[in-house]
């Protein structure tokens, strides 16, 4: 079960997994925790050095997925004012899963 905590400050959902996936297996990961076929559609995925990152639509508001490896951090970051509106029914979503 992860932890999921709303940022209000930064504006982000902070994702504390009790396991950490490694680099490797983010994006399998990711798929998984955002397995929601009839709420959430994820669009694409995007590989750095040491970040990744999944983009996914909600509630018709698109949304990233984040996960930096030095860091050992995942959050959920909205794109724009709108999708940030979201954010607490999206925690919500993920909650219920738990």
């Amino acid at each position: 079960m992860s932890k999921i905590e709303l940022d209000f400050e930064h504006q982000v959902l902070v994702i504390t997994p009790n396991c950490l996936p490694d680099a490797d297996e983010f994006e399998l990961w990711a798929k998984i925790f955002l397995h929601f076929p009839e709420q959430i559609k994820i669009l694409e995925y995007a590989q750095g050095a040491d970040r990744h990152q999944l983009r996914f639509c909600y509630a018709e508001h698109n949304f990233n997925l984040n996960f930096e490896h030095y860091s050992e951090s995942i959050w959920v970051s909205p794109e724009g004012h709108d999708a940030q509106a979201q954010l607490d029914n999206l925690k919500q979503l993920f909650l219920s899963n738990s």
